[in-house]
């Protein structure tokens, strides 16, 4: 039987332990055990931590498997491509474990590359001096240089609340970097995309909605977007630039971006995986049709991926509990749009400070 290994055990991966299941691969899973669903859902677990690259390539190499992938995790992206790397197997390269999960590192790559639009930046630590950011046009943004799920995250107005939100993103950071760049006005959306051998594929954009401003906790995702045809295929030579700039040559990805008033595309971050939040493992398969768990399966294995429409597309929208009026919304929803919703948290003892702490979400059938 053929073996596929998976990095993580959380609830999303059970997407993709079905899905390898349903396609005949023994599925070993790799994670720290934690209680996760991923793990009595697996065919073989490990209760390896997924930072543990070298004890995961040996027991990968003892197991004899063909292929390795996660699907929505940055810090398992860089264990995938270091064990695949290790066997021969499709992979990124080093570099994209660098440039893919470091925010200062990437706004490197995109100014470097060229064609790429990118606001003024710089990095910063604790000993950060007002002086750094003597020519920048405020309002900016600050975020931790390694963290994602808008942990971290402010807008700042006025030079002197710079440092205190530094602090904040540096305290939130891996590495106690943060990085501050010139804010971008405009509308925010994603792009879906799957790689193979360097080649890109667009699958879809996705509409999102935030808390605005200080923090920008999403609240919302929608697909498809609103954004025009003929604006979609300039969009769509932007990502694969960008997609290159990063070294993204095999798997899922997700570029974070927004239209800004003169047209430009504003890249904010782009992650060498599906896109958090149900928009890789439901919103783009219902509102597309096609089977995007299958493909980073496929390519993980060195397989071409398949872009059949196997179901009917649906336009579809995720939504996430943040306060008691998103309750009342959601009990307004006919019942026959619901497609999936989680538990909700109804208590709301604790304040929704990322998207980490959001109290729930579901998941409805919308109208294009």
């Amino acid at each position: 039987m053929k073996k596929l290994a998976i990095i993580g055990a959380n609830e999303a991966i059970l997407s993709l332990i079905n899905k390898a299941k349903e396609l005949g691969y023994e599925t070993h899973v790799f994670s720290w055990q934690c209680g996760d669903p991923g793990e009595e859902a697996a065919d073989y677990f490990y209760p390896i931590s997924i930072d543990k690259k070298d004890e995961i390539l040996e027991k990968c190499r003892e197991i004899g498997i063909c292929g390795i992938c996660s699907i929505t995790s940055d810090f398992a992206s860089p264990t995938v491509s270091y064990v695949a790397r290790g066997l021969g197997l499709p992979a990124n390269p080093e570099r994209t474990d660098l440039v893919a999960r470091n925010k200062f590192e990437m706004r490197k790559a995109f100014l470097e590359y060229g064609g790429i639009y990118t606001p003024k930046f710089t990095e910063a630590d604790l000993s950060f001096d007002l002086a750094d950011v003597a020519d920048f046009r405020f309002p900016v943004i600050v975020k931790p240089t390694d963290r994602w799920s808008s942990k971290g995250i402010t807008r700042v107005d006025r030079a002197e609340d710079l440092k205190n939100a530094v602090s904040v993103a540096v305290n939130e950071s891996f590495n106690n970097k943060a990085i501050i760049e010139e804010y971008m006005e405009g509308t925010e959306y994603s792009a879906e995309c799957i790689v193979y051998r360097g080649d890109a594929k667009v699958l879809a954009f996705t509409k999102k909605t935030t808390t605005g401003n200080p923090h920008y906790i999403e609240t919302g995702h929608e697909q498809p977007s609103d954004i025009p045809k003929d604006k979609q295929k300039e969009i769509i030579e932007i990502v694969k630039r960008a997609l290159k700039a990063l070294d993204i040559t095999n798997g899922a990805a997700h570029a974070e971006f927004r239209v800004l008033a003169d047209g430009n595309i504003g890249f904010m971050e782009i992650g060498a995986r599906m896109g958090g939040d149900c928009i890789g493992t439901d919103l783009t398969p219902i509102s597309t049709g096609m089977d995007f768990v299958r493909m980073v399966i496929d390519v993980a294995c060195g397989n071409k991926p398949c872009f059949d429409v196997i179901t009917k597309p649906c336009p579809v929208a995720i939504r996430f509990i943040i306060s008691e009026d998103d309750i009342a919304e959601f009990n307004n929803i006919e019942p026959d749009r619901i497609i999936k919703r989680s538990e909700f948290d109804t208590s709301f003892d604790s304040e929704v400070k990322d998207s980490s702490t959001r109290h729930g979400y579901y998941i409805i059938k919308t109208d294009a």
